[in-house]
């Protein structure tokens, strides 16, 4: 947008500089046409009075001396005609060739017939021709001949050229003026639009990371383009207000809901041998998804903590923070019968991410392989670095996915149809890809071959945070 407004600018500019050059310039080659015609039809037409009387009396010879000194002081050709078309006095000796041209004879016929000179065609400093004036020698109205004078116009021209150079060079100077004037002018009108662009890239991840969100008016450039300014700074606080409510809203109705689900699982736990063995049943599915309603509640509530954790990266050792989780959920796998296998390519990774939240998203992935992997079969965990990113990633032996059900099983609440029979809410991975985009990372599913399935947790390394 900068260069096509710089260019309307040089644009506009540049109209301007012709507009006003190329009449000036042809101006300037009028004035040197007008005044190089004044001054030799003046001498013209002195000479065409000096020879009325030479002529009545044949006696034009007299004229010979004057027209030679003439032309040796200012290199004018001149010469004289009777009405015979004869000429009988000249400047140059022996040379009439010059005078024989067409212009000279057009010139003569005109001047013979009574027709007094006119100013030529503009002035231009590639025309060579010389100047040709035909004045007609007339005694008592009646034309006895015509002396004609033919100038070079070399020195006239040359003036032409300077002052074109002049012009020339002026409208360049101008340009460059110009430029030197836009270019600030642009960058002060485009500033706010600039700071609109960068405050655009950066509102989601702000906004999704808690971060405040700077604001873009900074009071320069156009009063409309602040004014926008200051709309957007409106718009992205309120987006941010309202997501943070959003997330306050989950984690307090989170919060608040377990202490009336644990009083209810109390109480359903109280009814345990006082329930007909007909109704049984059913006090075993209301226990069953009292459960599950505690678990939905405490998946919400790690996700809105994963949503409101703070934007800040700091260096994580990765190896030492899965082997930590690893011995943590050692007793689990234990008693499901499933081995925890770790490798690593080296045995210092440094990954940056919030405080927390490779445990949080360890935790996420650990559980559901575990959920699903058979007994006497390993999750497999692997650690590698390469191009700047850490990548962790953990394999079940389980029944794995469909293909086509990859790319929603980060969604919040989503769950394969063949998994429904499996305790979980589905927000373990939808947690787990949210802190990690936090990150400046991702999430991606893969299908091994021999089965299960491989979530691939990517951050970038602590170099990059």
């Amino acid at each position: 947008m900068r260069v096509r407004l710089l260019g309307i600018v040089l644009a506009l500019v540049a109209l301007l500089v012709v507009g006003l050059g190329v009449p000036l310039a042809l101006s300037v080659a009028q004035r040197e046409q007008q005044d190089l015609f004044l001054d030799r039809l003046t001498d013209t037409s002195r000479y065409a009075s000096l020879a009325q009387r030479p002529l009545l009396d044949q006696e034009a010879e007299a004229l010979q001396d004057e027209l030679v000194s003439f032309h040796v002081t200012y290199d004018i050709d001149a010469v004289v005609f009777n009405r015979d078309r004869v000429a009988v006095a000249t400047s140059v000796l022996g040379q009439q060739a010059p005078f024989q041209a067409a212009d000279v004879t057009q010139a003569l016929d005109d001047a013979l017939s009574g027709k007094h000179p006119e100013p030529a065609s503009l002035l231009l400093p590639w025309n060579t021709a010389p100047l040709v004036i035909a004045e007609p020698v007339l005694v008592d109205g009646e034309v006895q001949g015509a002396v004609i004078t033919r100038s070079p116009t070399g020195p006239a021209r040359g003036r032409v050229a300077f002052w074109w150079a002049v012009i020339l060079v002026g409208g360049a100077l101008a340009l460059g003026l110009a430029v030197l004037v836009a270019l600030p002018l642009v960058g002060w009108t485009l500033r706010p639009v600039r700071r609109l662009d960068q405050a655009t890239g950066s509102l989601v991840a702000a906004v999704m990371s808690g971060r405040e969100v700077p604001p873009v008016d900074d009071g320069h450039g156009p009063a409309e383009l602040r004014h926008l300014s200051r709309s957007f700074d409106q718009m992205a606080a309120s987006v941010s207000d309202t997501l943070a409510a959003q997330r306050a809203f989950v984690a307090d109705a989170s919060h608040q809901l377990r202490n009336p689900l644990t009083a209810l699982r109390l109480r359903l736990s109280n009814l345990e041998g006082h329930v007909d063995e007909d109704e049984a049943e059913h006090h075993v599915a209301a226990m069953a998804e009292t459960d599950r309603l505690g678990q939905i509640v405490d998946d919400l509530l790690a996700m809105a903590r994963a949503e409101g954790m703070g934007g800040e990266l700091v260096p994580v050792d990765v190896v030492a923070t899965v082997a930590t989780r690893l011995t943590d959920w050692e007793a689990v796998a234990d008693f499901r019968s499933v081995r925890l296998e770790l490798t690593t390519s080296a045995d210092r990774v440094h990954a940056g991410a919030p405080p927390r939240s490779v445990e949080a998203m360890l935790d996420a992935l650990l559980d559901n392989a575990l959920k699903f992997t058979a007994e006497g079969s390993a999750v497999e965990v692997d650690i590698a670095e390469a191009d700047g990113r850490v990548s962790i990633s953990v394999r079940d032996h389980g029944p794995g996915l469909r293909p086509e059900e990859l790319e929603r099983a980060t969604d919040r609440f989503w769950r394969s149809s063949a998994h429904q029979n499996v305790t979980g809410s589905g927000l373990g991975l939808a947690i787990t890809r949210r802190l990690a985009e936090r990150a400046g990372g991702g999430v991606r599913l893969e299908l091994p071959d021999g089965g299960g399935l491989r979530v691939v947790l990517e951050l970038p390394a602590a170099d990059r945070c």
